[in-house]
């Protein structure tokens, strides 16, 4: 470039690009459905910060919808002892978690302020009533029936998430196929009330245990086993971020909805979706 040519602020076509057909009968806005999908905002407070309130939790809805996708396709690889898929689709949830962590790192930069402006708006409706993130949780193991009543008042969700209680979560199909390669794993945790929560147990600890011991004989076990540990880990840090953005935003106030706030969401960062998986760090 020339002392007299001025810096290039675009990016001509070639011929090549203006070949290209625009009007299309299957276009990027089409495909994606951006016209529907881009109406769904619709701040109620006229406040400039509800819009990025509102976004965010969109997103992590659909993000939620994927972990579900990608959960079930899994269990169902997991029944036919086909580990492959799994180990794929348990690091893309790992990951997804990964990145809804960063959304609350978007949101911390709503003030209190900012936030005590729209609130008002926002009614009693309340991140705890997503029947997204209460499957995700009766999926991996956090069977708390109790949970599911926030939604009784929609039919469909309420009766989804009963059947969902009633089936047997994704460590409970990994004890399964603990026992059929030969690990003694009491009867007890393979075959009981599903929707009654999980509870630890020395035998099953003793199985992670062989199996890190001898991690050459039961390789794909191994792998499993850390897959899940590294789902859970995501999940913990994505609980503890939401835990302290809304502690940043919203101090000990109770949350809309009546929900506890802060104080529910330090609770729930004890949770164990894999508890033996932890447990057994300490003996080896």
């Amino acid at each position: 470039m020339t002392s007299n040519q001025s810096p290039k602020t675009s990016v001509d076509l070639t011929s090549e690009d203006k070949d290209i057909h625009w009007q299309q009968d299957m276009s990027y806005g089409s495909y994606l459905q951006l016209d529907a999908l881009l109406k769904c905002q619709k701040p109620l407070s006229g406040k400039h910060d509800e819009m990025l309130f509102i976004i965010i939790h969109q997103a992590s809805e659909l993000w939620m919808k994927l972990c579900i996708h990608e959960l079930g396709a899994a269990m169902q690889h997991l029944k036919d002892d086909d580990l492959g898929p799994v180990f794929k689709m348990l690091s893309r949830v790992a990951r997804v978690q990964a990145n809804m962590q960063q959304s609350w790192e978007i949101l911390s930069t709503l003030t209190p302020a900012d936030y005590a402006a729209f609130r008002d708006d926002l009614g009693q409706s309340s991140g705890f009533q997503s029947f997204q993130y209460r499957e995700i949780e009766y999926r991996l193991g956090n069977k708390n029936a109790k949970m599911a009543e926030a939604h009784k008042a929609v039919p469909e969700r309420y009766g989804h998430l009963q059947d969902v209680l009633d089936q047997p979560s994704f460590y409970d199909l990994c004890l399964q196929l603990l026992a059929r390669r030969g690990f003694d794993i009491p009867a007890d945790k393979l075959e009981r009330k599903w929707r009654e929560p999980y509870v630890a147990s020395k035998e099953v600890e003793d199985a992670w245990l062989a199996i890190y011991k001898d991690t050459q004989k039961y390789w794909d076990l191994y792998e499993l086993a850390e897959k899940l540990v590294d789902l859970e880990h995501h999940f913990h840090q994505w609980r503890f971020a939401h835990m302290k953005t809304v502690e940043r935003i919203i101090g000990y106030k109770r949350g809309t909805g009546g929900t506890a706030g802060v104080s529910y969401l330090v609770k729930a960062l004890d949770l164990r979706f894999f508890p033996e998986l932890w447990t057994a760090r300490t003996r080896m």
